[in-house]
């Protein structure tokens, strides 16, 4: 446990240059705090102690401003950094080395039943303010830009950013709009593309205009 303890700590030092001091780190980093009481809550909550469960997670969102539902499963190195207005969902599932930052919501998307909630792959950075909802999957060293909302599944090394989130860089280049629409689904996104084709195009014919009155 101290082992794990001090993993958590040393990924801090990894993650934040304001990290000064291991008593630092632990005394006043909430994202660490939330992580270690949310440990606690899950184990009750795999015994299906809900209730006690249920109790220590609201315990931690007192004091913290994270809410981290008991039931939500977490790799190693995960990294809150400031974390006020985080939520995560019950079937939420993160893997290893991701970091999240403050107002990001992992959560679902209505009332359904079952997985409900992302699964974040390892090494994902999901920055402040997004909104990752429904029971969809980002993929490996992908990232998700501040005050995104994604919707769809994200594919490995892809960056996505916008209302809803779109694809804008995957494996290192960035996407055009010609790409399949399975890959890039922002109707407004196109729609702003065929306005200004048509602006070019009325520019155009008013220049062909110009030239023949002269």
């Amino acid at each position: 446990m101290f082992k794990r303890m001090k993993e958590d700590m040393d990924n801090i030092f990894d993650q934040d240059p304001a990290a000064r001091s291991y008593v630092e780190v632990f005394l006043t980093y909430s994202g660490l705090h939330a992580l270690w009481a949310h440990r606690v809550a899950h184990v009750f909550y795999r015994w299906k102690l809900y209730f006690i469960a249920r109790v220590i997670s609201q315990i931690s969102r007192f004091l913290t401003g994270i809410e981290i539902h008991p039931g939500a499963k977490i790799g190693r190195k995960f990294f809150i950094d400031h974390g006020m207005g985080v939520v995560i969902g019950e079937t939420c599932e993160i893997g290893d080395n991701v970091t999240i930052y403050q107002g990001v919501t992992l959560g679902g998307t209505g009332k359904e039943k079952g997985k409900r909630h992302p699964t974040i792959k390892d090494n994902v950075l999901i920055a402040t303010g997004a909104k990752v909802l429904g029971s969809i999957t980002i993929g490996e060293y992908s990232k998700v830009g501040g005050g995104s909302v994604v919707l769809k599944d994200v594919p490995d090394h892809a960056t996505v950013v916008g209302i809803p989130g779109r694809v804008v860089v995957k494996d290192g280049e960035r996407v055009t709009h010609n790409l399949d629409h399975h890959i890039l689904p922002d109707p407004i996104a196109d729609r702003f593309k065929r306005q200004q084709e048509e602006i070019e195009l009325l520019k155009a014919e008013i220049e062909k205009l110009k030239g023949d009155r002269e």
